[in-house]
Protein backbone atom coordinates (compact mmCIF):
# COMPACT_ATOMS: atom_id res chain seq x y z
CA UNK A 1 0.00 0.00 0.00
CA UNK A 2 2.90 2.58 0.53
CA UNK A 3 4.66 1.52 -2.38
CA UNK A 4 1.33 2.55 -4.10
CA UNK A 5 0.80 5.30 -2.51
CA UNK A 6 4.29 6.64 -3.64
CA UNK A 7 4.32 5.55 -7.27
CA UNK A 8 0.72 7.75 -7.33
CA UNK A 9 2.73 10.45 -5.89
CA UNK A 10 5.16 10.55 -8.69
CA UNK A 11 2.36 10.51 -10.91
CA UNK A 12 2.35 7.22 -11.91
CA UNK A 13 -0.89 5.86 -13.49
CA UNK A 14 -2.20 9.27 -13.45
CA UNK A 15 -4.21 11.31 -15.47
CA UNK A 16 -2.96 12.37 -18.94
CA UNK A 17 -4.35 15.73 -20.86
CA UNK A 18 -4.38 17.05 -24.22
CA UNK A 19 -4.80 20.35 -25.69
CA UNK A 20 -6.20 20.36 -29.30
CA UNK A 21 -6.04 23.90 -30.54
CA UNK A 22 -9.30 24.56 -33.31
CA UNK A 23 -6.29 27.05 -34.83
CA UNK A 24 -3.03 27.58 -33.71
CA UNK A 25 -2.83 31.06 -35.70
CA UNK A 26 -3.41 34.08 -33.98
CA UNK A 27 -2.83 37.69 -33.83
CA UNK A 28 -1.88 39.60 -30.54
CA UNK A 29 -4.62 41.07 -29.12
CA UNK A 30 -7.00 37.90 -30.29
CA UNK A 31 -8.04 34.30 -28.68
CA UNK A 32 -7.05 30.60 -28.98
CA UNK A 33 -9.73 28.63 -28.92
CA UNK A 34 -9.64 24.81 -28.42
CA UNK A 35 -10.45 22.30 -25.66
CA UNK A 36 -8.77 20.04 -23.60
CA UNK A 37 -9.02 16.65 -22.72
CA UNK A 38 -8.57 15.08 -19.28
CA UNK A 39 -8.54 11.25 -19.15
CA UNK A 40 -8.41 9.59 -15.32
CA UNK A 41 -5.58 7.49 -15.03
CA UNK A 42 -5.53 3.94 -12.73
CA UNK A 43 -6.50 5.74 -9.48
CA UNK A 44 -9.41 8.23 -8.84
CA UNK A 45 -7.86 11.96 -8.04
CA UNK A 46 -8.71 15.37 -6.75
CA UNK A 47 -7.87 17.56 -9.65
CA UNK A 48 -7.08 21.23 -8.06
CA UNK A 49 -7.30 23.15 -11.27
CA UNK A 50 -6.40 22.70 -14.89
CA UNK A 51 -4.63 26.46 -16.41
CA UNK A 52 -2.89 27.24 -20.18
CA UNK A 53 -0.04 29.54 -20.25
CA UNK A 54 1.75 31.65 -23.23
CA UNK A 55 5.07 31.14 -23.45
CA UNK A 56 8.41 32.41 -25.43
CA UNK A 57 11.95 32.12 -25.28
CA UNK A 58 13.42 35.13 -23.96
CA UNK A 59 17.29 36.29 -23.43
CA UNK A 60 18.37 37.56 -20.74
CA UNK A 61 21.28 39.57 -19.58
CA UNK A 62 23.00 39.14 -16.28
CA UNK A 63 26.34 40.60 -15.59
CA UNK A 64 28.71 39.73 -18.66
CA UNK A 65 26.76 36.60 -19.06
CA UNK A 66 23.66 36.08 -21.55
CA UNK A 67 21.25 33.33 -21.26
CA UNK A 68 17.99 32.33 -22.52
CA UNK A 69 14.92 31.14 -20.50
CA UNK A 70 11.55 30.09 -21.14
CA UNK A 71 8.98 32.33 -19.92
CA UNK A 72 5.21 32.13 -18.91
CA UNK A 73 3.98 35.53 -19.58
CA UNK A 74 0.11 35.32 -19.69
CA UNK A 75 -2.03 32.59 -17.87
CA UNK A 76 -5.48 31.58 -17.67
CA UNK A 77 -7.22 29.13 -15.13
CA UNK A 78 -9.80 27.08 -17.07
CA UNK A 79 -11.34 25.27 -14.25
CA UNK A 80 -11.38 25.38 -10.51
CA UNK A 81 -11.46 22.09 -8.71
CA UNK A 82 -13.24 18.74 -9.21
CA UNK A 83 -12.49 15.01 -8.65
CA UNK A 84 -11.54 12.89 -11.93
CA UNK A 85 -12.32 8.69 -11.66
CA UNK A 86 -10.62 6.18 -13.01
CA UNK A 87 -10.49 6.34 -16.59
CA UNK A 88 -13.06 9.06 -16.64
CA UNK A 89 -12.95 11.28 -19.57
CA UNK A 90 -13.10 15.37 -19.06
CA UNK A 91 -13.50 17.68 -22.15
CA UNK A 92 -13.20 21.44 -21.33
CA UNK A 93 -13.55 23.70 -23.84
CA UNK A 94 -11.99 27.12 -23.48
CA UNK A 95 -11.09 31.05 -25.40
CA UNK A 96 -7.59 32.08 -24.52
CA UNK A 97 -6.75 35.77 -24.94
CA UNK A 98 -3.84 36.48 -26.17
CA UNK A 99 -2.09 39.76 -25.03
CA UNK A 100 -2.08 42.90 -27.44
CA UNK A 101 2.20 43.00 -26.56
CA UNK A 102 2.53 39.34 -27.49
CA UNK A 103 5.66 38.78 -30.09
CA UNK A 104 5.19 38.23 -33.32
CA UNK A 105 6.43 34.43 -34.90
CA UNK A 106 5.01 35.01 -38.72
CA UNK A 107 5.62 37.07 -41.23
CA UNK A 108 3.82 36.24 -44.66
CA UNK A 109 3.72 32.24 -44.08
CA UNK A 110 7.20 32.31 -43.13
CA UNK A 111 8.45 31.88 -39.67
CA UNK A 112 10.27 34.54 -38.09
CA UNK A 113 13.68 32.59 -37.13
CA UNK A 114 14.66 33.29 -33.71
CA UNK A 115 11.39 32.77 -32.02
CA UNK A 116 9.38 30.45 -30.28
CA UNK A 117 6.03 30.23 -28.99
CA UNK A 118 3.74 27.64 -27.39
CA UNK A 119 0.86 27.08 -25.12
CA UNK A 120 1.08 25.39 -21.97
CA UNK A 121 -1.16 23.13 -20.09
CA UNK A 122 -1.31 22.47 -16.94
CA UNK A 123 -3.24 19.75 -14.79
CA UNK A 124 -2.32 20.35 -11.18
CA UNK A 125 -3.12 17.25 -9.87
CA UNK A 126 -3.14 17.60 -5.53
CA UNK A 127 -0.06 15.37 -3.78
CA UNK A 128 0.50 14.72 -7.41
CA UNK A 129 3.13 15.64 -9.56
CA UNK A 130 1.31 18.42 -12.59
CA UNK A 131 0.78 16.90 -15.91
CA UNK A 132 1.39 19.39 -18.63
CA UNK A 133 1.13 19.39 -22.11
CA UNK A 134 2.21 21.93 -25.14
CA UNK A 135 1.22 23.22 -27.84
CA UNK A 136 2.86 25.56 -30.71
CA UNK A 137 1.39 28.61 -31.42
CA UNK A 138 1.68 31.06 -34.45
CA UNK A 139 1.27 35.03 -33.89
CA UNK A 140 0.50 36.92 -37.12
CA UNK A 141 0.67 40.54 -36.77
CA UNK A 142 -1.53 42.99 -36.38
CA UNK A 143 -2.55 44.75 -39.77
CA UNK A 144 -0.45 48.61 -38.56
CA UNK A 145 2.78 46.04 -38.14
CA UNK A 146 2.41 44.75 -41.32
CA UNK A 147 1.80 48.12 -43.17
CA UNK A 148 5.57 49.11 -41.27
CA UNK A 149 7.61 46.38 -42.25
CA UNK A 150 6.31 46.03 -45.39
CA UNK A 151 7.90 49.72 -45.68
CA UNK A 152 10.89 48.36 -44.65
CA UNK A 153 10.69 45.70 -47.04
CA UNK A 154 10.17 48.42 -49.70
CA UNK A 155 13.01 50.05 -48.61
CA UNK A 156 14.96 47.41 -49.05
CA UNK A 157 15.33 46.25 -45.75
CA UNK A 158 16.19 42.40 -45.54
CA UNK A 159 14.71 40.72 -42.28
CA UNK A 160 17.95 38.82 -40.38
CA UNK A 161 16.54 37.91 -37.33
CA UNK A 162 14.03 37.69 -34.13
CA UNK A 163 14.24 37.79 -30.73
CA UNK A 164 12.99 38.77 -27.21
CA UNK A 165 14.77 40.74 -24.46
CA UNK A 166 13.45 40.58 -20.84
CA UNK A 167 13.09 44.54 -19.30
CA UNK A 168 11.63 47.72 -20.10
CA UNK A 169 11.86 50.21 -22.68
CA UNK A 170 12.91 53.71 -21.48
CA UNK A 171 9.54 55.84 -21.78
CA UNK A 172 7.50 53.06 -23.62
CA UNK A 173 4.33 52.13 -21.65
CA UNK A 174 5.15 48.58 -21.59
CA UNK A 175 2.80 45.52 -19.85
CA UNK A 176 4.80 42.58 -20.36
CA UNK A 177 8.56 41.94 -18.68
CA UNK A 178 10.24 41.78 -22.29
CA UNK A 179 10.24 43.41 -25.73
CA UNK A 180 10.41 41.59 -29.38
CA UNK A 181 13.18 43.24 -31.81
CA UNK A 182 12.85 42.44 -35.08
CA UNK A 183 16.28 42.87 -36.81
CA UNK A 184 17.03 43.69 -40.53
CA UNK A 185 19.90 44.24 -42.56
CA UNK A 186 19.82 47.67 -44.39
CA UNK A 187 20.29 48.32 -48.03
CA UNK A 188 22.64 49.54 -50.30
CA UNK A 189 21.59 53.33 -49.82
CA UNK A 190 22.02 52.62 -46.06
CA UNK A 191 24.74 50.47 -45.52
CA UNK A 192 27.64 52.77 -45.62
CA UNK A 193 26.09 54.05 -42.10
CA UNK A 194 23.62 51.63 -40.48
CA UNK A 195 24.87 48.47 -39.19
CA UNK A 196 21.28 46.78 -39.00
CA UNK A 197 18.17 48.25 -38.00
CA UNK A 198 15.97 46.33 -35.50
CA UNK A 199 12.43 47.56 -34.97
CA UNK A 200 10.04 46.87 -31.78
CA UNK A 201 6.30 47.25 -31.47
CA UNK A 202 4.18 47.77 -28.05
CA UNK A 203 0.57 47.51 -29.00
CA UNK A 204 -2.38 47.90 -27.18
CA UNK A 205 -6.14 48.34 -28.25
CA UNK A 206 -6.01 51.66 -29.62
CA UNK A 207 -2.60 52.48 -30.94
CA UNK A 208 1.14 51.14 -31.17
CA UNK A 209 4.31 52.33 -30.16
CA UNK A 210 7.01 51.89 -32.44
CA UNK A 211 10.34 52.07 -31.48
CA UNK A 212 13.57 51.79 -33.95
CA UNK A 213 16.92 51.05 -32.76
CA UNK A 214 20.08 51.86 -35.79
CA UNK A 215 22.92 50.29 -35.11
CA UNK A 216 25.80 53.01 -37.06
CA UNK A 217 28.78 52.24 -38.51
CA UNK A 218 31.57 54.08 -37.17
CA UNK A 219 34.29 55.82 -39.31
CA UNK A 220 37.80 56.57 -38.96
CA UNK A 221 37.55 58.97 -36.58
CA UNK A 222 34.00 58.47 -35.06
CA UNK A 223 32.95 55.53 -33.00
CA UNK A 224 29.94 53.65 -33.83
CA UNK A 225 26.84 54.07 -31.52
CA UNK A 226 22.91 53.27 -31.59
CA UNK A 227 20.56 56.09 -32.53
CA UNK A 228 17.17 55.52 -31.17
CA UNK A 229 13.40 57.09 -32.90
CA UNK A 230 9.96 56.25 -31.58
CA UNK A 231 6.61 57.12 -32.51
CA UNK A 232 3.05 56.41 -32.39
CA UNK A 233 0.49 54.67 -34.94
CA UNK A 234 -3.15 55.36 -34.28
CA UNK A 235 -5.09 52.71 -35.95
CA UNK A 236 -8.09 55.03 -36.67
CA UNK A 237 -5.55 57.24 -39.29
CA UNK A 238 -3.45 54.28 -39.95
CA UNK A 239 -4.06 54.27 -43.93
CA UNK A 240 -3.46 58.15 -43.54
CA UNK A 241 -0.17 57.84 -43.82
CA UNK A 242 2.89 56.72 -46.56
CA UNK A 243 4.87 55.02 -44.35
CA UNK A 244 7.37 53.66 -47.00
CA UNK A 245 8.43 57.60 -47.15
CA UNK A 246 7.59 58.36 -43.50
CA UNK A 247 10.47 55.70 -42.40
CA UNK A 248 12.71 56.71 -45.34
CA UNK A 249 12.49 60.10 -43.69
CA UNK A 250 13.25 59.73 -40.27
CA UNK A 251 16.18 57.14 -41.20
CA UNK A 252 17.69 60.00 -43.45
CA UNK A 253 17.32 62.40 -41.08
CA UNK A 254 18.84 60.48 -38.54
CA UNK A 255 21.94 59.58 -40.74
CA UNK A 256 22.18 63.02 -41.69
CA UNK A 257 22.40 64.41 -38.22
CA UNK A 258 25.39 62.01 -37.67
CA UNK A 259 27.17 63.45 -40.91
CA UNK A 260 27.39 59.57 -42.12
CA UNK A 261 24.65 60.07 -45.49
CA UNK A 262 25.22 62.54 -48.09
Amino acid sequence: MVFKRLMQAMGVGGPSVETVLANPNCRPGGQLEGRIQVVGGDHEVDVEYVALGLMTRVEVESGDNDYNTDQEFHRQRVTGAFRLAAGQRHEIPFRFDVPWETPVTELYGQHLHGMTMGLRTELEVARAVDKSDLDAVAVHPLPAQERLLEALLRLGFRFARADVERGHIYGVRQTLPFYQEIEFHPPAQYARAINQLEVTFIADPQQMQVVLEMDKRGGLLTEGRDAFGRFTVDYATLDRTDWTAQLDGWLRQSIQRRGLFS
